[in-house]
């Protein structure tokens, strides 16, 4: 993890860098898709919520959460992802979902710069990678 600065710009960017932005969708999904069907199930892609320990934590604290609970968000979420509700979520819904919550992401940030401490693998990393190298580009 690292303390990092972004703002919407920032995540807009990356989400219009169309190849980039597809290359770590494709890697995501391949990676949650672990008997490698070409779709993602529901435990398929509850390991990847688990790995985000929103509801575990506060303020990076662990506190104690109501499993129930949690497990009625996790399947929420997957509805929300399984946009023909097949019981399944395809990479044209993965990468179309990914890119609604990395946009609702950016236009909830606005243009003010903010410190967020982000796993090294995570979408919004890679976001800061990407305008950094930019950035580096062109102040070379």
């Amino acid at each position: 993890m690292s303390v990092e600065v972004l703002d919407g710009a920032t995540i807009r960017g990356f989400v219009e860098d169309r190849q980039a932005f597809e290359r770590l969708v494709r890697e995501r999904f391949d990676e949650l898709d672990t008997d490698h069907d070409g779709l993602l199930c529901y435990a398929e892609m509850v390991k990847e919520l688990e790995k985000l320990r929103v509801f575990e934590t506060h303020f990076g604290v662990d506190v104690k959460s109501d499993h129930d609970e949690i497990s009625e968000v996790y399947k929420l979420m997957f509805k929300q992802f399984d946009h023909n509700a097949n019981g399944s979520v395809d990479f044209e819904e993965f990468e179309a979902e990914t890119k609604n919550m990395m946009l609702a992401m950016a236009n909830g940030l606005g243009f003010l710069p903010v410190q967020m401490v982000l796993e090294e693998d995570s979408f919004l990393m890679r976001a800061v990678e990407r305008e950094s190298m930019a950035f580096n580009v062109a102040a070379a």
